[in-house]
């Protein structure tokens, strides 16, 4: 039986290619993202000579808190149901070694983190009535410790684990799987031009492990696997040795 999949973050990257690889599968998909011509591109790409849509999109920004449950509940509708829904939405703000910017900071932790409270919470208690489902969270390593680098970032990303964390336990006693996804360098447009990355994957090949892991049951994973090896590492240096690094 096909499954029915709302990814939120759609346009490009990640939500992207998770969004293909589940078309081709044959499964009936709800894409939202703000760049409603990149939604329509996989719409057309994927609809084109069919009788019935295998392609819904909404066209939405996740800071409008306010429309994600109608959204929501529109995407229901549409596709008769839902069985796994993918947050994949994101900013990486280019924040200088000696700036404190807090216009930036609440538009990361907007897009990052409330975001996804905004529309998993309608996810968790449509699951929770349902007593099955699947919640997938696209974090990041960068949430494990407090980097000198981009602190709104590595906030927003903690923010996004203790949540899905918290989803987790709450929704696990139904039966209900909660993913929280850390990816280390992947190559998108949120990377470009970043200097002194390695492992860098193609989002396609990210798209696949996370299926993969959703699949399989899993509840936390680092994409690829090695990224588990260097978050065990960081979380293990202790504080005082921490913020002398760069890192």
């Amino acid at each position: 039986m096909n499954k029915k999949v709302i990814i939120i973050g759609a346009s490009s990257g990640i939500g992207a290619e998770i969004a293909k690889e589940l078309l081709v599968s044959g499964d009936i998909v709800t894409i939202v993202a703000r760049r409603e011509k990149e939604l329509k591109k996989i719409a057309e790409e994927f609809n084109k000579g069919l009788k019935k849509k295998s392609v819904f999109t909404i066209r939405h920004d996740v800071t409008e808190f306010g429309r994600a449950q109608t959204l929501f509940d529109r995407a229901v509708k549409e596709m008769g149901g839902l069985d796994e829904i993918y947050y994949a939405s994101g900013i990486l703000e280019k924040i200088e070694p000696d700036e404190f910017n807090t216009e930036k900071d609440i538009r990361t932790l907007n897009i990052n983190a409330l975001g996804a409270f905004a529309w998993l919470n309608p996810a968790a208690a449509y699951f929770q009535k349902k007593q099955k489902g699947k919640i997938i969270g696209i974090s990041s390593i960068a949430g494990d410790r407090g980097r000198v680098g981009n602190p709104s970032y590595n906030t927003s990303k903690a923010a996004l684990n203790t949540y899905l964390e918290s989803l987790r336990n709450r929704l696990s006693r139904y039966g209900i799987q909660v993913l929280t996804v850390k990816p280390g360098f992947i190559d998108t447009e949120m990377t470009k031009g970043m200097k002194g990355m390695f492992w860098v994957i193609s989002a396609k090949d990210a798209a696949r492990i996370i299926i993969r892991a959703t699949d399989n049951g899993q509840e936390n994973i680092y994409v690829p696997a090695r990224w588990a090896i260097v978050g065990l590492i960081i979380k293990c240096i202790p504080s005082f040795i921490f913020k002398k690094l760069t890192i």
